[in-house]
């Protein structure tokens, strides 16, 4: 997870992400802003769903993709301000302090796809 660097959500942890450029594909953007984010590699795996948020020009919809990492080192990069692996003891106290980005929490949750240990 990285703690965002700027607005929206700054201060805030959340999962990495981001706008596909034109021409991109998903599966190119989300390697490129994990990559961005927090210096890791990754494979592209599966669709684990997607959500709507509103913006200040209207609304963006993300699509959240499973990732394995493949190479890399994990660091904070051009959006982040941290950046770690957070187990599911720590996720449950940063939701609990209102440290996660709007919504992360129950969204990870509907999806099964919380931190496991």
């Amino acid at each position: 997870m990285v703690r965002r660097a700027n607005d929206p959500g700054r201060g805030l942890w959340s999962i990495p992400g981001g706008r596909v450029e034109p021409g991109e594909s998903d599966a190119l953007a989300v390697a490129r802003e994990l990559r961005e984010e927090t210096g890791l590699i990754a494979g592209v795996g599966r669709l684990v769903g997607t959500i709507t948020r509103p913006a200040a020009s209207g609304l963006y919809e993300i699509h959240d993709y499973e990732c394995h990492v493949i190479g890399g080192v994990l660091a904070p990069g051009d959006d982040a301000a941290e950046a770690a692996w957070i187990d599911l003891a720590t996720f449950t106290t940063l939701e609990r302090t209102n440290l996660l980005t709007e919504a992360l929490g129950p969204t990870l949750r509907d999806w099964d796809m919380l931190p496991r240990a």
